[in-house]
Protein backbone atom coordinates (compact mmCIF):
# COMPACT_ATOMS: atom_id res chain seq x y z
CA UNK A 1 0.00 0.00 0.00
CA UNK A 2 1.39 3.27 -1.07
CA UNK A 3 2.28 5.47 2.19
CA UNK A 4 2.85 9.41 2.49
CA UNK A 5 6.87 8.22 2.46
CA UNK A 6 6.23 7.32 -1.16
CA UNK A 7 4.74 11.62 -1.54
CA UNK A 8 7.26 13.41 -3.63
CA UNK A 9 4.65 16.08 -4.56
CA UNK A 10 1.81 17.80 -2.83
CA UNK A 11 -1.73 19.55 -3.65
CA UNK A 12 -3.71 21.43 -0.59
CA UNK A 13 -7.03 22.98 -0.54
CA UNK A 14 -6.68 26.31 0.90
CA UNK A 15 -9.63 27.00 3.24
CA UNK A 16 -9.91 25.03 6.10
CA UNK A 17 -6.92 23.66 5.41
CA UNK A 18 -4.14 26.40 5.87
CA UNK A 19 -6.55 29.24 6.70
CA UNK A 20 -9.78 29.43 8.38
CA UNK A 21 -11.46 32.96 8.39
CA UNK A 22 -8.09 34.67 6.98
CA UNK A 23 -6.52 33.27 10.01
CA UNK A 24 -3.40 30.89 9.69
CA UNK A 25 -3.94 27.24 10.77
CA UNK A 26 -1.39 26.12 13.34
CA UNK A 27 1.36 24.28 11.40
CA UNK A 28 0.41 25.53 8.10
CA UNK A 29 3.43 28.34 7.83
CA UNK A 30 5.60 25.32 8.86
CA UNK A 31 4.70 22.85 6.62
CA UNK A 32 4.74 25.25 3.38
CA UNK A 33 8.48 26.08 4.50
CA UNK A 34 9.62 22.52 4.78
CA UNK A 35 7.99 22.21 1.19
CA UNK A 36 10.07 25.21 0.44
CA UNK A 37 13.58 24.05 1.90
CA UNK A 38 12.92 20.26 0.85
CA UNK A 39 12.34 21.52 -2.92
CA UNK A 40 9.15 19.89 -2.94
CA UNK A 41 6.72 20.34 -5.54
CA UNK A 42 3.34 21.87 -4.53
CA UNK A 43 0.45 23.50 -5.62
CA UNK A 44 -2.69 25.48 -3.32
CA UNK A 45 -5.62 24.46 -4.89
CA UNK A 46 -9.51 26.69 -4.33
CA UNK A 47 -12.65 26.31 -6.37
CA UNK A 48 -12.90 29.97 -5.63
CA UNK A 49 -12.71 31.46 -9.46
CA UNK A 50 -13.24 35.05 -8.10
CA UNK A 51 -9.51 36.23 -7.16
CA UNK A 52 -6.25 36.12 -9.61
CA UNK A 53 -3.79 33.94 -7.91
CA UNK A 54 -1.27 36.88 -7.16
CA UNK A 55 -4.91 38.39 -5.91
CA UNK A 56 -4.61 35.05 -3.43
CA UNK A 57 -0.96 34.93 -3.28
CA UNK A 58 -1.36 38.55 -0.91
CA UNK A 59 -4.26 37.77 1.10
CA UNK A 60 -2.55 34.47 2.25
CA UNK A 61 0.42 36.78 2.95
CA UNK A 62 -1.52 38.78 5.40
CA UNK A 63 -2.52 35.69 6.95
CA UNK A 64 1.31 35.11 7.75
CA UNK A 65 1.96 32.31 4.84
CA UNK A 66 4.44 32.69 2.13
CA UNK A 67 2.58 31.23 -1.05
CA UNK A 68 3.94 32.92 -4.44
CA UNK A 69 1.27 33.11 -7.17
CA UNK A 70 2.57 29.93 -9.47
CA UNK A 71 1.71 28.29 -6.63
CA UNK A 72 -1.99 28.52 -6.09
CA UNK A 73 -4.49 26.91 -8.83
CA UNK A 74 -7.40 28.20 -9.16
CA UNK A 75 -10.60 26.50 -10.85
CA UNK A 76 -10.86 29.46 -13.22
CA UNK A 77 -7.44 28.64 -14.21
CA UNK A 78 -8.47 25.16 -14.63
CA UNK A 79 -11.35 26.01 -16.36
CA UNK A 80 -9.73 28.34 -18.76
CA UNK A 81 -7.14 25.31 -19.08
CA UNK A 82 -9.31 22.68 -20.44
CA UNK A 83 -10.86 25.19 -22.91
CA UNK A 84 -7.58 25.67 -24.48
CA UNK A 85 -7.09 21.98 -24.64
CA UNK A 86 -10.79 21.46 -26.24
CA UNK A 87 -10.95 24.69 -28.53
CA UNK A 88 -7.80 26.88 -29.07
CA UNK A 89 -8.65 30.41 -29.17
CA UNK A 90 -12.02 30.42 -29.04
CA UNK A 91 -14.65 32.78 -27.94
CA UNK A 92 -16.96 32.88 -24.36
CA UNK A 93 -19.54 34.75 -22.81
CA UNK A 94 -18.32 35.21 -19.29
CA UNK A 95 -20.35 35.85 -16.29
CA UNK A 96 -17.48 36.20 -13.70
CA UNK A 97 -14.69 38.20 -12.14
CA UNK A 98 -11.53 39.19 -12.84
CA UNK A 99 -9.98 35.92 -11.53
CA UNK A 100 -11.92 33.94 -14.51
CA UNK A 101 -11.32 36.54 -17.11
CA UNK A 102 -7.78 37.35 -16.70
CA UNK A 103 -7.06 33.60 -16.93
CA UNK A 104 -9.27 33.07 -20.26
CA UNK A 105 -7.72 36.19 -21.77
CA UNK A 106 -3.84 34.03 -20.89
CA UNK A 107 -5.89 31.10 -22.43
CA UNK A 108 -6.11 33.25 -25.64
CA UNK A 109 -9.73 33.38 -25.52
CA UNK A 110 -11.84 35.82 -26.83
CA UNK A 111 -14.74 37.58 -24.35
CA UNK A 112 -17.68 38.29 -26.89
CA UNK A 113 -21.76 38.67 -26.98
CA UNK A 114 -22.14 37.72 -30.40
CA UNK A 115 -22.59 33.70 -31.58
CA UNK A 116 -20.12 32.41 -28.22
CA UNK A 117 -18.63 29.07 -28.41
CA UNK A 118 -19.14 28.70 -25.04
CA UNK A 119 -21.23 30.14 -22.07
CA UNK A 120 -18.97 30.14 -18.67
CA UNK A 121 -20.35 30.82 -15.87
CA UNK A 122 -17.95 31.56 -12.06
CA UNK A 123 -18.40 33.15 -8.84
CA UNK A 124 -19.52 36.52 -8.87
CA UNK A 125 -21.53 38.78 -6.54
CA UNK A 126 -22.52 40.87 -9.64
CA UNK A 127 -25.39 38.47 -11.54
CA UNK A 128 -28.33 40.24 -12.90
CA UNK A 129 -30.92 39.25 -14.77
CA UNK A 130 -29.72 40.26 -18.44
CA UNK A 131 -26.91 38.43 -18.16
CA UNK A 132 -28.23 35.31 -17.06
CA UNK A 133 -30.68 35.98 -19.96
CA UNK A 134 -27.79 36.32 -22.64
CA UNK A 135 -26.87 32.87 -21.01
CA UNK A 136 -29.73 31.30 -21.67
CA UNK A 137 -30.28 32.46 -24.90
CA UNK A 138 -26.70 31.84 -26.16
CA UNK A 139 -26.96 28.02 -24.67
CA UNK A 140 -30.36 27.82 -26.75
CA UNK A 141 -29.04 28.98 -29.87
CA UNK A 142 -25.66 26.26 -29.44
CA UNK A 143 -23.40 27.54 -26.77
CA UNK A 144 -22.09 25.34 -24.62
CA UNK A 145 -22.27 25.59 -20.79
CA UNK A 146 -19.70 25.26 -18.67
CA UNK A 147 -19.20 26.24 -14.88
CA UNK A 148 -16.01 26.72 -12.86
CA UNK A 149 -17.44 24.60 -9.55
CA UNK A 150 -20.09 23.60 -8.22
CA UNK A 151 -20.84 25.23 -5.35
CA UNK A 152 -24.04 25.44 -4.41
CA UNK A 153 -23.51 28.75 -1.80
CA UNK A 154 -20.47 30.25 -0.12
CA UNK A 155 -19.92 32.00 3.28
CA UNK A 156 -19.76 35.62 4.05
CA UNK A 157 -19.47 37.76 7.61
CA UNK A 158 -23.21 37.93 7.31
CA UNK A 159 -23.91 34.46 6.32
CA UNK A 160 -24.05 31.96 3.20
CA UNK A 161 -25.23 33.88 -0.54
CA UNK A 162 -25.97 31.92 -3.41
CA UNK A 163 -22.70 30.87 -5.45
CA UNK A 164 -22.37 29.09 -9.09
CA UNK A 165 -24.08 26.31 -8.74
CA UNK A 166 -27.14 27.94 -7.67
CA UNK A 167 -27.70 30.22 -10.62
CA UNK A 168 -25.80 27.39 -12.64
CA UNK A 169 -29.37 25.38 -11.89
CA UNK A 170 -31.64 28.30 -12.98
CA UNK A 171 -29.65 28.57 -16.49
CA UNK A 172 -30.38 24.21 -16.40
CA UNK A 173 -34.07 24.82 -15.89
CA UNK A 174 -34.79 27.70 -18.68
CA UNK A 175 -32.56 25.53 -20.97
CA UNK A 176 -32.34 22.08 -20.21
CA UNK A 177 -28.87 21.62 -20.40
CA UNK A 178 -26.73 20.59 -18.06
CA UNK A 179 -23.13 22.17 -17.21
CA UNK A 180 -19.57 20.67 -17.67
CA UNK A 181 -18.52 21.40 -14.18
CA UNK A 182 -14.16 21.98 -13.94
CA UNK A 183 -13.64 22.15 -10.37
CA UNK A 184 -13.86 19.94 -7.81
CA UNK A 185 -15.22 17.21 -7.24
CA UNK A 186 -13.86 16.69 -10.97
CA UNK A 187 -10.98 15.40 -10.98
CA UNK A 188 -9.80 17.29 -14.24
CA UNK A 189 -8.73 20.03 -11.83
CA UNK A 190 -6.29 17.76 -10.32
CA UNK A 191 -5.47 16.13 -13.25
CA UNK A 192 -3.98 19.57 -14.58
CA UNK A 193 -2.70 20.89 -11.61
CA UNK A 194 -0.42 17.21 -11.77
CA UNK A 195 0.08 18.81 -15.07
CA UNK A 196 1.13 22.17 -13.91
CA UNK A 197 3.79 20.85 -11.65
CA UNK A 198 5.03 17.63 -13.82
CA UNK A 199 3.54 15.60 -11.15
CA UNK A 200 2.21 11.85 -10.88
CA UNK A 201 -0.80 10.49 -9.47
CA UNK A 202 1.05 8.03 -7.85
CA UNK A 203 3.32 10.00 -5.96
CA UNK A 204 1.41 13.06 -5.42
CA UNK A 205 -0.75 13.47 -2.26
CA UNK A 206 -3.99 15.57 -1.65
CA UNK A 207 -4.68 17.43 1.38
CA UNK A 208 -8.54 19.12 2.15
CA UNK A 209 -11.04 19.26 4.65
CA UNK A 210 -13.95 17.95 2.15
CA UNK A 211 -14.97 14.52 1.71
CA UNK A 212 -17.59 15.55 -1.14
CA UNK A 213 -15.16 17.29 -3.17
CA UNK A 214 -11.42 16.62 -1.72
CA UNK A 215 -11.24 13.51 -1.07
CA UNK A 216 -13.54 11.76 -3.51
CA UNK A 217 -11.81 14.12 -6.74
CA UNK A 218 -8.58 13.09 -5.06
CA UNK A 219 -9.41 9.19 -5.02
CA UNK A 220 -10.85 9.45 -8.47
CA UNK A 221 -7.67 10.98 -9.72
CA UNK A 222 -5.09 8.31 -8.15
CA UNK A 223 -3.51 10.23 -5.56
CA UNK A 224 -2.91 9.45 -2.08
CA UNK A 225 -5.49 11.98 0.27
CA UNK A 226 -5.23 13.19 3.58
CA UNK A 227 -8.64 14.58 5.36
CA UNK A 228 -7.58 17.65 7.72
CA UNK A 229 -10.30 17.81 10.37
CA UNK A 230 -9.40 21.76 10.96
CA UNK A 231 -12.22 22.72 8.00
CA UNK A 232 -15.98 21.35 7.88
CA UNK A 233 -15.84 17.36 8.20
CA UNK A 234 -15.68 15.18 11.24
CA UNK A 235 -15.82 11.76 12.10
CA UNK A 236 -20.06 11.82 11.30
CA UNK A 237 -19.06 13.41 8.30
CA UNK A 238 -16.50 10.84 7.26
CA UNK A 239 -18.90 8.16 8.05
CA UNK A 240 -21.91 9.63 6.03
CA UNK A 241 -19.54 8.87 2.79
CA UNK A 242 -18.71 4.27 1.26
CA UNK A 243 -14.93 6.13 0.76
CA UNK A 244 -12.22 6.89 2.87
CA UNK A 245 -9.14 8.95 2.74
CA UNK A 246 -6.07 7.54 3.12
CA UNK A 247 -5.11 9.30 5.97
CA UNK A 248 -7.16 11.33 8.81
CA UNK A 249 -5.18 13.73 10.75
CA UNK A 250 -6.32 16.99 13.07
CA UNK A 251 -4.75 19.37 11.31
CA UNK A 252 -1.65 19.55 8.60
CA UNK A 253 0.80 20.47 11.88
CA UNK A 254 0.04 16.45 12.08
CA UNK A 255 1.71 16.08 8.54
CA UNK A 256 5.11 17.28 10.11
CA UNK A 257 5.40 14.66 12.44
CA UNK A 258 6.60 11.13 11.56
CA UNK A 259 4.19 8.97 9.72
CA UNK A 260 1.90 7.57 11.69
CA UNK A 261 1.94 4.01 12.88
CA UNK A 262 -0.41 1.50 10.74
CA UNK A 263 -2.87 0.91 13.77
CA UNK A 264 -3.36 5.12 13.73
CA UNK A 265 -4.74 4.58 10.48
CA UNK A 266 -8.18 5.38 10.09
CA UNK A 267 -10.33 2.25 10.30
CA UNK A 268 -11.26 0.42 6.71
CA UNK A 269 -8.39 2.04 5.17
Amino acid sequence: MRTRADIECWLTDMDGVLVHENRPIPGAAELLAQWRDQATPFLVLTNNPIFTPRDLSARLARSGLDVPEERIWTSALATADFLRSQLPGGTAFVIGESGLTTALHEAGYVMTETQPDYVVVGETRQYNFEAITKAIRFINDGARFIITNPDATGPTPSGVVPATGSFAALITRATGKEPYVVGKPNPMMFRSALNRIGAHSETTGMIGDRMDTDVVAGIEAGLHTVLVLTGISDQTEIERYPFRPDEVVDSVADLLAPEPLESEMPEGV
